[in-house]
């Protein structure tokens, strides 16, 4: 097992981290929004500036050898200063208690839903080797401690579904000129489309980058989708069960999924369960995600088990939401969202599959910035060629205010541009393992620190 540990903070008497007892709106966080998500320990704080170098909008306030703070109007919860902290003096918000006692109820239905990066992250917090594939391991002891599991691959095949269609929908209208009523809903959101799979980036959009909104799409990230299928479909055909009775899960790579689930209009299922006669017309409004734990977070929770995943078979079959086709995998890093929902735009509009060749240049591995012009033989058109120009961007704080610069000089320049705010993607998210080495690790004997 591994010899690492987590300190966790509970909230004091009185704590309000949602702003119930506030007015609807404080500032830009409105009434059940969580808030302090990633706070600084001013007790380990020693003003080193590290954390404000790794801010993607200027949330840190205090200089050189002053104690930090983080607002919370202008942090997108991405958690970049935490893992970049050298002297381990920020927490991530955690619900860990919380879940424990849920998986102890036997009267809920506890459903995990597991982001692709957590299976190339969690076997390292129990000495595995980084990056080595645990996707049976890690859903065995998913199990184990007693979810059913509802892998995020196969939520994320309905957002390329939906990413796709919205996006050719756009070529459609704007490109081809199409009119009709299943594309002129498009001629409210123009290009360039902007995906909205990362909720940093969304967030980041909200409050900096307000002009923006138009092109962003319309759909819920693949955790969002997951979580009213799970309370919709799920509760209705797979577990025969009132929508109630499901306490939803993300476990992910991201800190900023916290305050995602925390969103007060993301609450289709209770919407759903009433409109169909399953749940009283006055049942009080609940979340699509009740919980969103960190790969951290998920660690931790094994190890108060007595589980270690390692020990877990690395073949299992896989059940009814475990099913993908394998688009979603590449989510998690930077290009993955594009390169899906390319292939998807790609056969509908040209009748054909895109060649390998011709997309893996929209991978952003290590660069901040990637630009590449797909041509696309539109068979409506007679294979007439329409140049699809893409841009890919990650890391908020390096490459995303000069694409926004270029998009503000020049709207034709690019049609489509997915944003991840962390640095090579979700890999790399605030969730993700600490590694101890360089700047983000400089004292291994620490604990990690969370706040519940």
């Amino acid at each position: 097992m591994s010899k690492e540990t987590i300190t966790v903070h509970t909230f004091a008497p009185g704590d309000d981290p949602r702003g119930l007892k506030g007015p609807a709106f404080e500032g830009n966080l409105r009434r059940g929004e969580l808030r302090g998500i990633i706070k600084i320990n001013t007790d380990r704080c020693v003003g080193c500036d590290t954390c404000r170098k790794f801010c993607p909008t200027n949330a840190i306030n205090g200089g050189l050898g002053a104690k930090h703070r983080i607002d919370d109007q202008s942090c997108v919860s991405c958690g970049q200063c935490l893992i970049a902290c050298p002297f381990d003096a920020i927490e991530q918000m955690s619900f860990i208690d919380e879940v424990e006692k849920m998986l102890e109820d036997k009267s809920k239905i506890c459903v995990a839903h597991p982001s692709p990066a957590v299976r190339v992250s969690i076997c390292e917090e129990f000495g595995g080797k980084p990056g080595e594939l645990s996707t049976e391991q890690m859903n065995g002891a998913l199990e184990a401690l007693g979810f059913k599991v509802y892998d995020v691959n196969n939520s994320a095949d309905q957002t390329i579904l939906e990413e796709g269609t919205e996006f050719v929908k756009k070529v459609q209208y704007w490109l081809l000129g199409q009119r009709g009523e299943d594309v002129d809903m498009m001629a409210h959101h123009p290009f360039p489309h902007f995906t909205s799979c990362c909720p940093a980036w969304v967030k980041n959009a909200e409050t900096f980058n307000a002009d923006m909104l138009p092109h962003l799409s319309t759909a819920c990230s693949p955790i969002q989708m997951g979580g009213p299928i799970a309370k919709t479909w799920g509760a209705k055909f797979l577990w025969n069960c009132d929508p109630r009775q499901i306490y939803f899960v993300s476990v992910t790579p991201c800190t900023a999924k916290i305050f995602e689930a925390s969103r007060p209009e993301f609450n289709h299922g209770w919407k759903w369960a009433i409109e169909q006669g399953l749940i009283p017309a006055d049942t009080p409004s609940y979340p699509d995600v009740d919980a969103s734990l960190t790969a951290r977070d998920f660690a931790e929770l094994m190890r108060r088990k007595g589980i270690n995943p390692l020990t877990f078979p690395k073949t299992r079959e896989r059940g009814a939401l475990e099913v993908y086709t394998g688009a979603g995998t590449i989510f998690g890093c930077s290009g993955g969202v594009m390169e899906a929902a390319l292939r998807t735009a790609y056969f509908v509009l040209a009748g054909e599959e895109l060649e390998d060749a011709n997309i893996k240049i929209v991978r952003g591995k290590t660069d901040s910035i990637v630009e590449a012009t797909i041509p696309v033989p539109v068979k409506a058109i007679g294979g007439k060629i329409v140049e699809i120009r893409v841009c890919v961007v990650n890391g908020a704080n390096q490459g995303l205010n000069e694409v926004l610069d270029r998009v503000r000089r020049d709207k034709n320049r690019y049609h489509f541009i997915e944003v991840m705010n962390c640095p090579g993607g979700c890999v790399n998210g605030g969730g993700q393992p600490v590694q101890k080495t360089g700047t983000a690790w400089l004292n291994p004997t620490l604990p990690l620190p969370l706040m519940v």
